[in-house]
């Protein structure tokens, strides 16, 4: 079943509650065809880790905002709360609510992984907008699914006008990629995060040291995206994610007013 703006396949999209990256950030990559409706993840709790935590724990009762809307896939558009449950709790929490959805769920930390493998790349590099206490997690889910990482770089700041990760801005984000050093032998970037915007620095830096560069986001885009046409996850679909000229076309026309 399709709608009018998704002849291709409609995503269903949980975005954590105060980020305000997600969707903008869909919106400039969604190809014509797709379209994503978005609900919102949400959680009461008082630290940023126990949202995170909270959010898995009520993963199948957040997908029922979404009704009997036909979405063809779901993507839960948050990396922390994979880290801080750990490999094998997400992948039994994400079979189970796969199973019970009947759709495929994914969480853009298991994209991300998706699209460092369909690169063919086993050492990479990290951009985090994290505090340390994460950067820790998270050093160990990505080193769990057999990565290694051969550097790392922070666009991380204490202070934010209302959140230290989604009031960053892109120029932060460019600033840590820069940064990454020219001999540690990666093979592809990976910049953490959904909240940090990392669309303009992909677009002026597809490439660092030779290395291809990807974002949690762009993962997520193209991870969803495969899940409904059924593509392969092939090392030149997701080459062609990271250098498209429609996106990117886009993002330059928006930047271009803003």
């Amino acid at each position: 079943m399709s709608v009018e703006y998704a002849p291709k396949g409609l995503i269903g999209l949980l975005t954590p509650q105060a980020n305000t990256t997600v969707e903008p950030e869909m919106a400039i990559m969604t190809p014509p065809g797709y379209a994503f409706v978005n609900a919102r993840l949400m959680s009461d709790k008082p630290t940023i880790e126990a949202r995170l935590v909270d959010y898995f724990a009520t993963l199948s009762g957040q997908l029922r905002q979404f009704a009997n809307a036909p979405i063809g896939t779901a993507l839960v558009a948050t990396s922390g709360m994979s880290y801080l449950s750990g490999v094998e709790a997400e992948a039994r929490i994400l079979a189970e609510v796969s199973a019970k959805a009947g759709i495929p769920v994914f969480t853009s930390a298991i994209a991300s992984v998706d699209m460092v493998r369909a690169l063919g790349a086993k050492r990479i590099a990290l951009v985090s907008p994290y505090p340390e206490t994460l950067n820790v997690e998270s050093r160990k889910y990505w080193s769990a699914h057999g990565f290694t990482i051969t550097a790392e770089t922070g666009a991380f700041k204490d202070e934010g006008q209302f959140h230290p990760i989604y009031s960053l801005f892109g120029g932060e984000a460019l600033k840590a990629l820069d940064e990454l050093p020219a001999n540690a032998g990666f093979e592809a970037v990976l910049m953490l995060g959904t909240g940090m915007p990392t669309l303009e620095p992909i677009r002026r830096r597809p490439y660092v040291h030779g290395a291809p560069v990807i974002s949690c986001m762009l993962a997520t885009a193209w991870r969803t995206t495969r899940a409904l046409d059924k593509g392969a996850l092939t090392r030149e679909s997701a080459l062609a994610w990271i250098e498209n000229p429609k996106w990117g076309a886009r993002l330059d026309e928006l930047k271009a007013v803003l």
